[in-house]
This record gives C-alpha cells, sequence and structure tokens, in this order.
C-alpha cells in the first residue's frame, strides 16, 4: 500500500534510465497500447537513418552489406528473446500483420485440403478476430471459444472443439485489456495431440513476462516491437522451424524478402531497434515485471480500499504484472477520463464511426453494457515509478467521487 497523503509535481517528468532519460508530459499509463521508445534504442537507430543507409538486399556495395550485418544481428536479437533461432523469426510491420500472416496464410495454402477448422478465442485482438472472420467467406470452419469470468479459455470447450478437421489454433498469450495470461501450453498439446498447428498472438506478453518458445511449444507467434519500447511499425512472426517448414501463403507479393513470406524493402533502422528492444528486454524482463507488479499490487489494493464499489476484472487468473481493468459501477468512464486530464489511461469502451461500443472482451467476461462503459485500463511501464501512483490514486479517487455527487443530484 502507498501513502496518498501527498500529490507531488505531476508535469515534465524525467524518467530516468542509467544516464538517459525519457520526458512524458503528465503520468502516463496506458502501456499496453504503446510504450515511448527506449532512449537506449533511439541510439542504436540513428546511424541507419543516414550513414548506414543501403539496402540489405544488395551485397555488392559496402552500404549493402552494412545494412544486411545490421538486419542479422537484429533477427538474432529478436529471436533471443524468445529461445528461437534466427532463421525462425521473419519480420513484418506489426503483429496485425504477423497475425493476417499466419492465420490467412496457413489456412489459404491448405484451401484444398481436408481440414478446413479454424480455432480461436472470443477475447482475441481484432487482428486475429477479423482474419478468422474473413475466412468463413472463403468456407472454413471457424469456431470462437468462449472464456470464464477471469476471460481465461475454457479448456473443455477446446477440448471439443479441437478435432481432426482442426488446421490452425490461434489463442492470445495475454489479452491486452484485462491482462490474462492464457494456459497456452495445455491448449497447444490439444492442438498438436490432433495434428493442428498453433499460433499465438504474443504481442502484449512479449517483454512484459518470459516467453519461451520451448516451453509454450506453438508453431507460430506474433510480436510487435512498439509494445515493448520499440520503435512503431515493425514486429515480427516466428515460424517453427524456419518459413520454409511450415508452408505459409504470403498476402502480398514483390521482391520475396524475408524468404518470400514478407515482400518489401527492409526497413532497417525500425529493425534495428526492435533487436535493440528485445535484447534489454531479455536482459531486464524479471526485475522491471517484479517492480511493476509491486507497484501495480499497490495501486489495486489503494483504489480497492478508496472505492468500496471497485471491481478488478480478470482479479482470479494470471495476470501480466502491469495490467489492471477496474470496473467503477454507475460512473461513465469517458467522463472520469476527462475529468483526469493529468493521467493518461484508456477505457472499456470504443468509438467507431460515431458509435460508442462496448469492448468485446468485457462482454465476452459478462459484463453488462453499462458495466463496460463503466470500465477503465490502466496499465504501468518500464517508466512509470511510485510517485506516479501515488499521485493518481487521488486523483481517480477525487473525480470518482465528483461524478458520484453529479450523479446522486
Amino acid at each position: 500500500m502507498l501513502n496518498t497523503d501527498n500529490t507531488i509535481a505531476i508535469f515534465n517528468t524525467k524518467y530516468f534510465q542509467g544516464n538517459r532519460f525519457v520526458k512524458i508530459d503528465g503520468i502516463y499509463l496506458d502501456y499496453n497500447a504503446t510504450t515511448p521508445c527506449d532512449p537506449r534504442v533511439v541510439e542504436k537507430m540513428l546511424p541507419y537513418f543516414s550513414e548506414i543507409f543501403g539496402n540489405p538486399a544488395n551485397g555488392l556495395h559496402k552500404q549493402g552489406r552494412l545494412a544486411a550485418k545490421a538486419v542479422d544481428e537484429a533477427r538474432e536479437q529478436v529471436a533471443g528473446l524468445i529461445g528461437a533461432r534466427h532463421n525462425e523469426i521473419v519480420f513484418t510491420s506489426g503483429a496485425t500483420e504477423s497475425n493476417n500472416l499466419a492465420i490467412l496464410g496457413v489456412a489459404r495454402i491448405n484451401r484444398n485440403g481436408k481440414r478446413k477448422r479454424i480455432v480461436t478465442c472470443v477475447i482475441e485482438h481484432k487482428a486475429v478476430l477479423l482474419a478468422c472472420k474473413k475466412l468463413i467467406e472463403e468456407e472454413f470452419d471457424v469456431v470462437f471459444l468462449p472464456v470464464d469470468s477471469d476471460g481465461k479459455v475454457l479448456l473443455d470447450a477446446a477440448r471439443e472443439a479441437i478435432n481432426d478437421n482442426t488446421l490452425l489454433v490461434s489463442v492470445q498469450g495475454a489479452n491486452n485489456e484485462i491482462g490474462t495470461i492464457q494456459p497456452i501450453s495445455q491448449l497447444v498439446e490439444l492442438a498438436h495431440k490432433k495434428g493442428a498447428l498453433f499460433h499465438c498472438d504474443a504481442a502484449q506478453a512479449v517483454g512484459k513476462i518470459q516467453v519461451s518458445i520451448d516451453e509454450w511449444d506453438v508453431d507460430l507467434l506474433s510480436m510487435s516491437a512498439h509494445k515493448l519500447y520499440g520503435p512503431k511499425g515493425i514486429g515480427a512472426l516466428y515460424v517453427r522451424g524456419g518459413p520454409r517448414a511450415i508452408p505459409i501463403e504470403p498476402i502480398w507479393y514483390g521482391g520475396g524478402q524475408e524468404n518470400g513470406l514478407r515482400s518489401g524493402t527492409s526497413n532497417v533502422p525500425s529493425i534495428v531497434g526492435f533487436g535493440e528492444a528485445c535484447q534489454i528486454c531479455q536482459i531486464e524482463v524479471l526485475s522491471e515485471g517484479n517492480r511493476i507488479q509491486n507497484l501495480h499490487d499497490a495501486l489495486e489494493t489503494d483504489l480497492r480500499s478508496a472505492i468500496h464499489s471497485i471491481k478488478v476484472n480478470g482479479i482470479l487468473a494470471d495476470r501480466l504484472p502491469n495490467t489492471s481493468n477496474l470496473t467503477l459501477p454507475g460512473i461513465d468512464a469517458d467522463a472520469l477520463l476527462l475529468n483526469t486530464p493529468q493521467v493518461m489511461i484508456g477505457t472499456g469502451s470504443a468509438c467507431s464511426s460515431g458509435a460508442v461500443e462496448q469492448s468485446h472482451v468485457l462482454t465476452a467476461i459478462g459484463l453488462s453494457r453499462l458495466d463496460a462503459l463503466s470500465t477503465i485500463r490502466i496499465s504501468l511501464g518500464r517508466y512509470t515509478n511510485k510517485e506516479d501512483i501515488l499521485s493518481t490514486i487521488p486523483i481517480i479517487v477525487n473525480a470518482y467521487q465528483v461524478l458520484s455527487e453529479i450523479n446522486k443530484s
């Protein structure tokens, strides 16, 4: 529990990392949406914008060779974070592309095969859900597994759904909204017993918790650099055994980069940054996770003590160490955010075409529409400190009390 008697200054805070710092205006607690680029990552990237600018596909001159070497080194670093081999990493523009490449690529190359079932989960990221729904139009049989009230996939439902006709199972490593970590090893075992491939969207898991390819035993895994303090617009798809080991149809065509799976000139600066970010995470993930977990636990404890009606979604599940999904019954989450401009957090709703929609994740775990619209997500990260939490607690509590009084009048 943290002492909330004093509220410290919250603007223009410098978060020190060695002898470097990240400067953030206000209190940023939306790390599941994106992370700031670590200064060490930025420093590593800089030479590849103007000094080493060659196209790595051209090995006939020094610039091309230097760029190719940098890409190779980054591929090793990305692979090292998850315990893979360098030739099993395919660079993409991010987890959305990786998810589409894995799901659509595996399905379409097997379009004429006997296995026509795709199994996924109702609380997946839309990059997975919409790719799977696209396959329904292409005459695949898609099954969406239910979850319990904490967001954990129901294993009995998985056993029933994964059959001899199953081609691919795709279940996320950890949920981006409530933080629930899925029993990936058990689900992989069910899939492999039936001869199916297993894909995991691990964008929220990699860099926050230790992810081991050997332990999870997945065949395909999606990653995104901007979720782990790297640049936006770069990610990777892990392919067990390398791109030639698992047949995957490309989703676009061109120069045949990345062993023909992902054409397009390599984004060398971002690839280098991705590699550096992964190397930093490999060293710091455990200590960083423990520090963030302590802040996270103190935040939840103090908020629950101050607001008795608050509900922590996923509280009984194994969760990411940084994620709190909180329902404040009777309070509009958007109104709460408008009354707490100093703190940057997320809500349990989304605005699409002018209409407010409740989260499909919160609906799946049993929340009513009103409760979903009364839900906030707080996600901590590398540059969150004790003072941030000390400031955030009274800010949220005060805003809650003001809105409660308004609702009573």
